[in-house]
């Protein structure tokens, strides 16, 4: 493992940084190729305690995320394993103190401030409940791990990771443009001029408690600059960021793009996005990254290093380096919105969907409405409101005291709820669908009406689920915590327990897991105290069409 020492143990560790990313991919592939579970917690061992902090975490979490013989395996939550990259430094202090003072019974749960970041002078900390949100930075770590950018083929060849990548980044941007209408911001401006200052700040103040170095802060109005970083052995200019976006743009234009042997390749409406995807973030899937550049990579890098480009001052990266805290930051939505941009241009090149496409012959809806899981409420009204939660940190902590020691935060939630679907089936035979909803609003943040062109861009997915059709009228019910596309609220903010609380190892294991999707208790927008109107939208298509294996979720 000599190569990974390249990366010092208590150093910084990035994925969007080349070294970083070939170390770890190594690391993976030697994780991967051990014979049986045995080896793999022996070499796991002997590696953890020599190799950086950040790398053995990701590295071996990816490894069983991948190994046959350990896809059912639940690893801790990175929130438990490094709770520095998730709560206010402010609170450890207080957090050991609870942990090697006072007594298991007497121990005392440790408040984390809900605004930290900024005061309410800043009109951007309005969103700070949203970017700062524990569940969303953890969502979109784990789905990197899923999904990873670099690593062996069997890891990073997945059918549609580019569209996936596309698709769940853009969730991301809907989800927090429809946030800012509801705080009375307009959408998140995309940063297509990459020499215009960036007038948003950001003052994470957030420690890496591996080398106690924080998170350097961005204030308003910076530019990004040329990166020469020789220490981390990168190094480009902002011209080539941009020749890279003006060589992208060609090439969907073109509708074709060019491989490394110069092939053109098609952008058709089957595998187009797929492969445009994987080029513009840059993946070890992109057709040619000496012609098209690593533009999604560059961006992340020219924010997290805008503060000290030339490492004159031997700073490390920003948040915006750190996949567990790139949702903090207020220039990630501007980034990602540019990112956004790019793909859909190629979307807008292609032929709309036929009608063909998106029917499904004998199947309507003729009915939909939504209640809030209790009696007499009325319809199609839902209530988001703020809640407390508790999370243990102790095995966070610097020589972890033993027991719990518990910290509470604040954060959105929704009332449960209720779909209710009728549909028709007018087919002499059972019929097996796919049932997709969505909502949106109906108005920006001035309250006017959004028009198709505009409303497309926020609506965000709320589930999707097979449905067996009976012949006639079918009524479906359907509750908001059975989501397909989140990860239920207990097992993001989950009743603290000990070994000794569960009674076997299977139940342990479920008690550590720790899932890819959205956090349930963000599932809604925080919509306004006097209410927001949003529609609610639902289609059907058939199974038959949809159905990519034995992994789809029912």
């Amino acid at each position: 493992i000599g190569f990974a020492l390249a990366i010092p143990r208590r150093a910084a560790f990035s994925l969007f940084i080349q070294r970083h990313r070939e170390i770890a991919s190594r690391l993976i592939d030697i994780f991967l190729k051990l014979p049986d579970i045995s080896t793999l917690i022996g070499v796991g061992s002997y590696v953890r305690d020599r190799v950086n902090v950040y790398l053995f975490q990701y590295a071996f979490t990816v490894a069983v995320q991948h190994r046959p013989d350990t896809t059912n395996v639940n690893l801790p939550s990175i929130l438990q394993l490094f709770p520095d990259q998730f709560v206010d430094p402010s609170v450890f202090p207080k957090l050991r103190e609870e942990g090697k003072v006072v007594t298991q019974k007497d121990r005392q749960v440790i408040d984390i401030p809900m605004n930290f970041t900024a005061s309410d002078r800043e009109d951007e900390q309005r969103l700070a409940y949203f970017r700062e949100d524990i569940g969303v930075n953890m969502h979109h770590w784990h789905w990197h791990l899923v999904y990873p950018t670099s690593g062996p083929v069997e890891v990073i060849d997945k059918d549609r990771r580019g569209e996936l990548f596309f698709y769940m980044h853009q969730q991301i941007i809907h989800r927090y443009n429809v946030e800012r209408f509801c705080n009375l911001l307009g959408r998140a401006k995309s940063m297509h001029n990459f020499r215009e200052p960036i007038v948003e700040a950001y003052f994470p103040k957030m420690v890496r408690t591996a080398d106690s170095r924080p998170y350097a802060a961005r204030p308003a109005n910076f530019t990004l600059k040329d990166l020469d970083r020789d220490d981390e052995g990168f190094k480009f200019t902002i011209t080539e960021m941009e020749q890279a976006r003006d060589r992208i743009f060609a090439a969907i234009d073109a509708g074709f793009v060019v491989d490394k042997s110069g092939k053109r390749i098609p952008l058709d409406p089957k595998k187009g996005i797929d492969i445009l995807s994987n080029l513009v973030e840059a993946s070890d899937l992109s057709l040619n990254p000496q012609l098209y550049g690593n533009l999604h990579i560059w961006g992340h890098l020219a924010l997290a290093y805008c503060h000290d480009p030339e490492n004159r001052y031997l700073e490390q990266f920003g948040i915006m380096g750190d996949l567990a805290t790139v949702q903090r930051d207020p220039g990630f939505y501007r980034w990602h919105s540019f990112v956004d941009d790019v793909l859909i241009r190629h979307k807008d090149h292609l032929d709309p969907y036929t009608s063909q496409e998106l029917s499904f012959p004998g199947i309507t809806v003729t009915g939909l409405n939504v209640n809030l899981a209790r009696k007499n409420t009325p319809p199609n009204v839902l209530l988001t409101y703020w809640q407390r939660s508790q999370v243990d940190l102790a095995a966070g902590l610097d020589f972890g005291p033993g027991g719990n020691v518990l910290a509470s935060f604040t954060h959105l939630q929704h009332a449960p709820f209720v779909y209710n679907i009728d549909v028709n089936n007018t087919n002499a035979r059972p019929a097996r669908g796919t049932v997709r909803i969505f909502i949106a609003p109906k108005a920006d943040d001035r309250n006017l009406a959004l028009k198709y062109g505009e409303w497309r861009r926020y609506v965000i997915e709320l589930d999707k689920f097979a449905v067996s059709l009976n012949p006639g009228i079918n009524k479906i019910t359907r509750r908001s915590d059975q989501s397909s596309v989140t990860v239920a609220y207990n097992r993001t903010f989950r009743q603290i327990k000990t070994e000794q609380d569960i009674p076997n190892k299977d139940d342990l294991e479920q008690f550590q897991f720790c899932g890819c999707g959205w956090p349930d208790h963000m599932l809604l927008p925080k919509g306004t105290a006097i209410g927001m109107n949003f529609d609610l939208f639902v289609m059907i298509s058939d199974y038959a069409g949809d159905r990519v294996g034995p992994e789809f979720n029912e």
